[in-house]
């Protein structure tokens, strides 16, 4: 792994937030109301990449509605996961910073000024949002042990002390997300972020978050499945060049 990144962390004037949405008819109207609603800092614009990844149950007609001047609605033609459609919004993005929001409300906008805090101050070029160290409705059992699980390999991996590797609120510089040259197209695009930024060098910043997750019977998309892809993706990338 690399030393110590030592780069300050770029001025924040733009923020990009990148929505990836699949099959959220009915949520997605409320999670950009709130979006939209959130008070930025003085001089810091924000722009919003709903990106629809193929849905099939009318979100496409309701995201029709809603694209503006600071919202940018963009369209894949059949559903590619997750993590291709983060990274088509990353490529549409011109902020300074970008960040990851689920559509399902899972994760709370009035959030963002804490994940903005540390950059704002200087502090951090990658700040993520801890579900761990917030106040939560808690998961099942079998969703916080693998949450913790593969936190605590990257730790292992990266000689990190992360509390949240799976957290969908990362905030990032955008400079250094496209150096990352991202591959994943399905949920393992979390571990690949976390494990290219810590091999560059770079410390994460971690502020607590609200969390009020979703089980399947709501509509929650994760698997056991996609736990062992993201353990195969962390260690892939540890031992990579």
């Amino acid at each position: 792994m690399a030393g110590p990144d030592t780069s300050p962390p770029a001025k924040l004037r733009k923020l990009s937030v990148i929505v990836p949405v699949f099959n959220e008819r009915n949520t997605v109207v409320e999670v950009l109301r709130r979006m939209r609603s959130i008070e930025l800092p003085d001089g810091v614009e924000r722009e919003i990449i709903v990106v629809d990844d193929g849905s099939a149950d009318g979100t496409r007609d309701v995201l029709r509605q809603l694209g503006d001047s600071t919202v940018r609605i963009v369209v894949h033609d059949r559903n590619r996961g997750k993590g291709a459609a983060v990274r088509t919004g990353f490529g549409h993005a011109t902020g300074e910073y970008v960040l990851i929001q689920d559509a399902d409300l899972e994760y709370d906008p009035d959030d963002w000024p804490k994940l903005l805090n540390p950059v704002l101050r200087g502090k951090a070029r990658v700040v993520y949002g801890s579900r761990f160290t917030g106040e939560r409705r808690n998961m099942l059992l079998l969703h916080w042990i693998g949450n913790r699980f593969l936190s605590l390999v990257t730790n292992v991996l990266f000689n990190t002390t992360l509390s949240d590797m799976e957290t969908c609120y990362k905030l990032i510089e955008r400079d250094l997300v496209t150096g990352l040259r991202l591959q994943s197209d399905s949920f393992d695009i979390e571990a690949e972020i976390t494990a290219k930024i810590l091999k560059r060098g770079i410390r994460i910043y971690e502020v607590p978050i609200s969390y009020s997750g979703r089980e399947f019977d709501e509509g929650k998309k994760l698997t056991w499945r996609d736990g062992l892809s993201a353990l195969r993706t962390l260690v892939v990338y540890r031992v990579r060049d």
